[in-house]
């Protein structure tokens, strides 16, 4: 597989990607990698490393969209951005997939300018993945479609159902609607219907709403939301995370008899240090688009590009797309018949 990366994307760019795509040559056989950016500062960072580079590309590209740009402007003016020519390689199909971890907003108008949606896709939807008490679960939207109808929802669900078949290995996986209460009937205008539409799709695994207190128990494999509170909830989360682990840091540092103890669960505080980092969890995807487009987190570090860059390949190696591609045909039949 051909992986092209946003060499020049991200807060820690290009110290840690070019890393990281280092990495992922190492771990990952018959592995080929783009990387795209300002040539001379690649190479610059290339020359740090002694592995053989004969299945490394550069493209050069003398544009960066930065964190702080308005995302659909940067997008428009910064034509040569690194983040365009990556997104380029794709459609062209000189490249299997792509992976930034550039600025979020501008990256989700770029993919979808360039790749354009499958046919059939109601909206793109970010995919993300949690941790959970059983192992992971896949959550939808989290910041690509902010306003949603029901029926994106309804296949939001189908499209993350394949998504866990094929990359968690999950026959038959559990979907659940994100809602304010489990009762049917609860919620919005919008999660009312969708409710209804996803109770009677018979492609899915519906086993109705959930709560966001019940999303990590373990029980529901694929949960749909529309963008906004998906992103709110992802945000949400990934502060808590980082308060939790901070606040047993300073509590451990009050006391000698709590280093001990400390030092007795180093082992199982490592553990839960390792599920709760989202540099384990690889790239999100946008789903629904006509090519692969993988979006690690802006401060990614190496093990964060290493893993989005392995979720990029497995995602190609499992012809993902034409597998998108066969669900929204035949939903478009079934809704024809």
């Amino acid at each position: 597989m051909k992986i092209a990366l946003d060499a020049m994307g991200g807060d820690n760019a290009p110290v840690e990607t070019i890393k990281g795509a280092m990495m992922a040559l190492e771990e990952i056989e018959g592995l080929e990698l783009v990387l795209v950016g300002k040539k001379e500062i690649i190479e610059e960072e290339l020359s740090k490393y002694s592995i053989n580079k004969d299945k490394i590309e550069i493209v050069d590209a003398r544009e960066i969209v930065l964190m702080t740009d308005e995302p659909v402007s940067a997008i428009k003016t910064k034509k040569d951005s690194s983040m365009n020519r990556t997104l380029e390689l794709v459609k062209e199909g000189k490249v299997d997939a792509s992976v930034s971890a550039g600025n979020t907003g501008a990256l989700i108008a770029a993919s979808q300018l360039r790749l354009k949606r499958i046919k059939g896709v109601l909206r793109p939807a970010i995919a993300t993945m949690f941790p959970n008490k059983k192992g992971n679960m896949l959550m939808l939207d989290v910041g690509a479609t902010a306003d949603c109808k029901p029926d994106f929802l309804n296949q939001y669900a189908m499209m993350g159902s394949k998504y866990v078949e094929l990359l968690m290995g999950k026959k038959n996986p559990t979907v659940g609607l994100l809602n304010i209460g489990t009762e049917e009937g609860k919620g919005n205008e919008i999660t009312r219907e969708a409710y209804e539409l996803l109770k009677n799709n018979k492609r899915i695994n519906f086993r109705g709403s959930i709560e966001s207190t019940d999303m990590l128990n373990g029980d529901t494999d694929v949960v749909v939301t529309d963008g906004f509170t998906g992103n709110m909830v992802l945000k949400t989360s990934e502060g808590i995370a980082k308060f939790m682990l901070s606040s047993i840091k300073e509590e451990i540092g009050k006391s000698f008899i709590y280093k001990i103890g400390a030092l007795l669960l180093k082992p199982a505080l490592k553990n839960i240090v390792r599920k709760m980092d989202s540099s384990e969890y690889g790239g999100a995807i946008f789903l629904g688009l006509n090519g692969l487009s993988i979006k690690a987190h802006g401060n990614s570090d190496s093990t964060a590009i290493k893993n989005a860059i392995k979720v990029a390949n497995r995602f190609a190696e499992m012809k993902f797309i034409d597998e998108l591609k066969n669900i929204i045909d035949i939903q478009d039949k079934e809704i024809k018949l």
